[in-house]
């Protein structure tokens, strides 16, 4: 006999915690199905707790640099990774018990530890235990995906979830993927005091970025030490007495890297292999992601795919906009929808790099005539006081319409400044709303209207 419930989630990530909040709310009954903790990839394993880790090497950072505060410090500096991962341990076991302890408390709601199974559209089996409704989100998010090179064999290598666990410095730590997850911990370790090899198949680093975004950052990050080899073929690694090397067959360099320690950053897979979706009818695309609508809607009528499982969105706040949407339309009678939403991510290497909307390739592709502006960081008097001048900020515009297109802030608080313009695209505003704005002095944010009115015709 099936346990019947209002609705039922499965996974715990960025979406099905607050969702859960809202459904208990309206006094539905809800199963919350949850296999192993609280919070998804980014309370345990991404953003929580590697943005910990960037703070503690930023913090080294800056005090390998203290003589040019005109700080003295007795001694060399160091790094105890222990004290580094205590740290980061305290901060996610405290953010993943508040979820849980907030789940824990809504009125209504039974949570299942377990594995969920689709064994009919409406139907979910928990450890043996069934359970039904006419209403299921599926938010059980996406792992780390590991080639085939690497995972036949008994290659000892590392994701970011078991980067999790490293409590000591890799003498050489191989970074394979110059992408986002990959730069990140590349710089991170390299301040700890590690040498770090950055291993990437295209030409340049952040390939989906525009080239002069891509080639500031491999400036920043090669300034700092971290080895670089691009146009890598044929990529393999094998055990080798005690340490591990990686076949790279690149234009420069050596064909082979030999290193202590190897991190697989190349991507990531959705969990949806063994969630029964074909005992469902639940469609997939060829990737794996489940096919949803404009409003996350499945193929099967009540059963909706939030989060990273959708292919819609891979961060933590493309996440927690499916809660919204999904809420909105389900409980508000507010039609929002995927479409409504405009691209914007951040890259967290230190400078952070905030990209909003399009880059100039997409803006080329448009066919419209466009503007565009930038400005070194050189040029951010703030940036200059805190001793932070690597980078610049572009902003691209609609020469017709004069709507912000997208924008590129690689440089100090950048993440944070970005917004700025995202609020004004969401408005459908003018740039010139920006542009004649008067900023507070002194701050990042004060050279935006400096930069619109800067803009060119994009060549």
């Amino acid at each position: 006999m099936a346990q019947r419930f209002d609705a039922i989630i499965i996974g715990s990530g960025q979406a099905g915690p607050p969702l859960a909040g809202r459904l208990a709310g309206a006094a539905m009954s809800v199963a919350f199905v949850e296999r192993e903790h609280f919070g998804g990839t980014c309370v345990n394993d991404g953003c929580i707790p590697t943005k910990a880790l960037v703070a503690s090497a930023q913090a080294a950072f800056v005090a390998r640099r203290h003589a040019d505060f005109g700080v003295t410090i007795g001694g060399p500096i160091g790094v105890d990774m222990r004290a580094v991962k205590a740290r980061k341990d305290a901060i996610v076991k405290a953010s993943a018990a508040g979820v849980a302890d907030w789940v824990g408390k809504m009125p209504g709601l039974k949570v299942y530890w377990g594995h969920g199974r689709f064994t009919a559209p409406h139907r979910v089996e928990v450890n043996g235990e069934a359970l039904e409704a006419e209403r299921i989100f599926i938010n059980v998010g996406g792992r780390p995906l590991v080639p085939d090179w690497a995972g036949a064999g008994r290659l000892p290598y590392l994701t970011n979830i078991g980067m999790m666990e490293v409590d000591s410095l890799p003498e050489h730590l191989i970074v394979v993927g110059g992408s986002y997850v990959g730069l990140e911990f590349a710089q991170m370790y390299r301040r700890f005091g590690a040498r770090v090899t950055v291993v990437e198949q295209a030409p340049r680093l952040i390939a989906r970025e525009d080239e002069d975004v891509s080639e500031a950052v491999q400036d920043i990050l090669g300034r700092e030490g971290i080895d670089l080899r691009l146009n890598a073929r044929c990529i393999g690694a094998s055990p080798r007495d005690g340490r591990i090397a990686v076949s790279a067959d690149c234009a420069e360099g050596p064909p082979e890297i030999l290193g202590t320690h190897l991190l697989l950053a190349v991507g990531r897979r959705p969990n949806t292999d063994d969630l029964g979706l074909d005992a469902a009818g639940i469609e997939r695309d060829e990737r794996g992601f489940i096919k949803v609508d404009e409003q996350l809607r499945t193929n099967v009528a009540g059963v909706w795919a939030l989060g990273d499982v959708n292919g819609r969105g891979a961060f933590t706040h493309t996440s927690w906009n499916d809660y919204e949407i999904v809420a909105a339309n389900l409980l508000d009678g507010d039609p929002r929808r995927v479409t409504d939403r405009i691209p914007a991510y951040a890259l967290y290497t230190d400078p952070p790099l905030a990209r909003v909307g399009i880059g100039e390739r997409e803006a080329r592709a448009g066919g419209r005539p466009t503007l565009v502006g930038t400005m070194p960081m050189t040029r951010v008097g703030r940036a200059r006081e805190r001793g932070e001048t690597l980078g610049f900020m572009k902003v691209i515009v609609d020469a017709q319409s004069k709507a912000i297109l997208g924008a590129a802030l690689l440089g100090v608080n950048g993440d944070e400044v970005v917004h700025s313009l995202l609020d004004v695209m969401y408005a459908g505003a003018p740039y010139t709303v920006i542009s004649r704005a008067m900023h507070i002095h002194p701050t990042v944010a004060e050279l935006i209207p400096t930069l619109l009115q800067r803009l060119e015709p994009l060549r």
